[in-house]
């Protein structure tokens, strides 16, 4: 320690470790509350998971994901028409046996539905066993305290849900909470089903990046990157934090960071991640289909995808004009190899009814702790006070998504306001 060099900032108010979106939010909500801040990340670029890689052209977020306007959190935090949100079309597609069928938003695209339940191989018991599982998400503060949670597996056996209409969610639920075996908490997933019936997801004009520089922006002569946090000792009434060649003493320290780096830095228990894969093609000729999530709905699927989509339609601004971009991603076991990327590229084609032959891999992304597990019963608050001064914040510590991951930072720096 005592060939280090004091920080040249200076001491602050708070350190935050680590500038993905809960870390952001922490470190701009403290910094309109008066409090000098600054946020160490050990990466080059902001964001954390979130993040945008832009290759001839094409715009690739690190794997695949949307953003949601109707997450509540999300207008507290940014001004949500500055990121100038491309919606994809409400519903999905379906690809059982030899065609495809779209299952429109009920909500959203009303006159779709005459032409969905004619064509979507809905009885009315499918229809009864859907809404039985479905309507908690439908009732306002019905999910915020559930009395009863169990895995999804459990409940939509519990509803009776079966058929096709079952393995139409087991495949589009798989890829949005990245859990194939339904072992995730239901209230949860009904949470996220209440906010895809609010709201229409889409993709930021400048790529998903566009929300953490949005955050950021109020603070971005605070945030210092290639900044890989080592040690954090209490001192005192306060904590030294150090990187191995600079250190700062500071009231507070906030680690954002991911689950494993938070529990080496701090000791709280990390929970087990799951992973995904993503790749991105480049196509010279447009693709059939609406602008939707397209899963594979049969009986038994051809290839390892839980989801494809052609981005380029709901989001022009990913692809160079007369270009197209199509993504696709699959589950990632722990401590499993990543699906071949011809596989992905086979199965994508069968997807989406188009021979995908002659597409050229833009870019792939294995990202092997991309969501933490959230098992039943749902807990949607977690501690965040590791120690007197010391905070940990991140989706692992609320709900494993953007809106909890804003949440959870917004509840450290309101929390550290608050102290004396």
């Amino acid at each position: 320690m005592a060939s280090e060099q004091r920080h040249p900032g200076g001491d602050c108010d708070v350190l935050v470790i680590g500038a993905g979106l809960a870390g952001l939010r922490c470190a701009s909500v403290l910094h309109e509350r008066g409090l000098a801040v600054t946020v160490w990340d050990a990466a080059d670029t902001i964001g954390g998971r979130v993040r945008t890689d832009v290759v001839d052209g094409f715009r690739c977020d690190r794997g695949f994901q949307v953003l949601n306007p109707a997450y509540p959190e999300l207008p507290r935090a940014v001004d949500v028409s500055s990121l100038r949100i491309q919606p994809f079309e409400a519903g999905m597609v379906l690809r059982d046996q030899d065609r495809s069928r779209v299952w429109a938003h009920p909500l959203r695209s009303p006159g779709r539905l005459p032409r969905m339940l004619a064509t979507a191989g809905l009885g009315v018991r499918e229809l009864w066993a859907l809404a039985r599982w479905v309507s908690p998400a439908l009732r306002a503060g019905a999910l915020t305290a559930p009395t009863r949670d169990d895995s999804l597996y459990a409940a939509l056996e519990r509803a009776r849900v079966h058929g096709l209409p079952r393995r139409v969610l087991d495949q589009f639920l798989a890829g949005v909470v990245l859990d194939d075996r339904g072992t995730t908490s239901n209230a949860f997933v009904l949470l996220l089903v209440r906010m895809f019936a609010l709201g229409v997801p889409g993709l930021p004009a400048d790529g998903m990046q566009a929300l953490p520089r949005a955050i950021a922006a109020p603070i971005a002569d605070r945030i210092e990157l290639q900044r890989r946090v080592n040690q954090v000792e209490r001192d005192g009434s306060g904590w030294t934090v150090t990187d191995g060649h600079d250190v700062v003493r500071t009231r507070h320290v906030v680690v954002a960071t991911d689950a494993s780096t938070a529990k080496t830095l701090t000791g709280v228990p990390a929970p087990q991640m799951k992973g995904v894969v993503t790749d991105w093609w480049a196509a010279d000729r447009p693709l059939p289909g609406p602008a939707m999530l397209w899963v594979d709905a049969r009986p038994t699927p051809s290839g390892p995808l839980v989801n494809a989509a052609v981005i380029s339609k709901a989001a022009p601004t990913y692809a160079p004009a007369g270009r197209h971009l199509v993504a696709a991603s699959a589950l990632l076991g722990p401590g499993s190899e990543p699906p071949s990327q011809a596989a992905m590229q086979s199965h994508a084609g069968e997807i989406l009814g188009t021979d995908s032959s002659r597409w050229s891999l833009i870019a792939r992304h294995v990202i092997p702790e991309a969501l933490p597990v959230q098992p039943p019963p749902l807990r949607v608050r977690r501690s965040i006070r590791v120690d007197d001064g010391l905070w940990v914040c991140g989706d692992h510590r609320d709900t494993a998504s953007i809106q909890g991951a804003l949440v959870s930072g917004r509840r450290v720096a309101e929390a550290i306001a608050a102290s004396p």
